[in-house]
């Protein structure tokens, strides 16, 4: 009897694992846009700077370029990757005229604790300012790669030069390319070209994102890495150099940029349909027309950002317009939860962004199952 009660246990449970959904997402690219508002992501070009010759040196080119009727229309000149792909394939999440609300929980809204918030859920004061400084945190990146499915295929890539303090790449041992570091790969012309580019340039704490992007893009048709963190840098750079027009068009810059990462991946074989982009910002800015050039605890808006989401299993809504409420303290526990969270629940810290879950998923059968969601 006791055996015939094990087989039948032992049957159910093979069962049970059979009917739980099996996740598309193998591979998890993460894209972070710095100080870039929500209101350009959901409004586009702003009224109330986009004519300002205090900001913009050619006002009618500019208007030109990136100013139409309706926020509706000038959202998609300004983005068209974004509100094309990402808004009939994916999530957008953030458009505080609905109601729809993703909130920095730091003090400082800047960029370290931004980025500390972003990847280790933590919020602490500590890594307050922005300079160089070894992260004490575990981040999800390092986390990550210290489940043996992930060891060794994570890189990071980042305009930023302090990138390396906040993801502690001497104790994380992560690969992190950032500031004007050259990719060094023997025998890859394409590298090699990259590399010799980046030597003609003044060095500056913020390397061009073209060319992160190209190094970026680079080392992933080389080596395939599962998990990819690309930190974009130059939209914060030209706002805070009081240039709405450069701030404008560097994103719009990023948005083909991140079009061509996803043609990329979509065209790969080993990326194609098995990969998720999880596409945010480090902070906001001021709200106010006088105000937009800064962003910290001092100006209102700071702490108000975006998030989108795009992948084989996350259900497309294009545009969250139900009210609702995350932080970006969250971000790390989601990122790890994509990737089923490989080592051990509950770590790194904070409750994942629950996503409804694109269907039909198939079970480990091949039996097609349809679910409603998952943490």
């Amino acid at each position: 009897m006791k055996g015939i009660l094990t087989t039948m246990l032992a049957g159910a449970l093979c069962l049970s694992a059979a009917a739980q959904p099996v996740a598309r997402t193998k591979h998890l690219f993460i894209i972070t846009i710095d100080g870039f508002r929500w209101q350009e992501v959901f409004t586009g070009a702003d009224a109330q700077l986009v004519s300002n010759p205090e900001y913009v040196r050619d006002t009618a080119l500019t208007r030109g370029m990136y100013w139409d009727s309706s926020a509706e229309l000038r959202r998609k000149k300004l983005l068209p990757f974004f509100w094309g792909t990402l808004a009939a394939k994916g999530r957008l999440y953030g458009n505080r005229l609905y109601g729809n609300k993703v909130n920095v929980r730091n003090f400082y809204k800047i960029s370290y604790p931004g980025y500390n918030e972003i990847f280790t859920g933590h919020t602490d004061a500590i890594s307050s300012p922005n300079i160089p400084i070894n992260n004490k945190h575990v981040n999800v990146l390092e986390y990550l790669n210290s489940a043996p499915e992930y060891h060794g295929k994570v890189a990071v890539f980042t305009s930023w030069n302090v990138f390396p303090f906040i993801l502690n790449e001497e104790r994380s041992g992560l690969p992190v390319n950032s500031g004007y570091e050259r990719l060094g790969e023997s025998g890859d012309a394409e590298a090699g070209l990259i590399d010799s580019v980046m030597t003609t340039m003044h060095p500056t704490k913020t390397r061009h994102d073209y060319l992160t992007f190209c190094s970026a893009r680079e080392y992933l048709r080389q080596h395939h890495p599962s998990v990819l963190y690309l930190g974009f840098g130059e939209t914060d750079e030209c706002a805070h150099a009081g240039r709405y027009d450069l701030y404008l068009q560097q994103a719009a810059d990023i948005d083909r940029m991140i079009a061509d990462l996803w043609y990329e991946v979509q065209t790969d074989p080993y990326y194609k349909d098995s990969t998720t982009l999880l596409i945010t910002t480090d902070h906001g800015r001021g709200w106010k027309p006088n105000k937009w050039t800064t962003h910290g605890f001092w100006a209102e808006g700071s702490g108000d950002i975006w998030m989108a989401v795009l992948g084989p299993d996350i259900q497309s809504e294009g545009e969250i317009r139900s009210k609702g409420q995350v932080y970006q303290k969250q971000l790390a526990a989601t990122m790890a939860a994509l990737l089923g969270d490989p080592i051990a629940p509950g770590h790194p810290p904070g409750k994942a962004i629950h996503f409804p879950v694109a269907g039909p998923l198939t079970d480990l059968a091949g039996t097609p199952k349809t679910v409603t969601g998952v943490e």
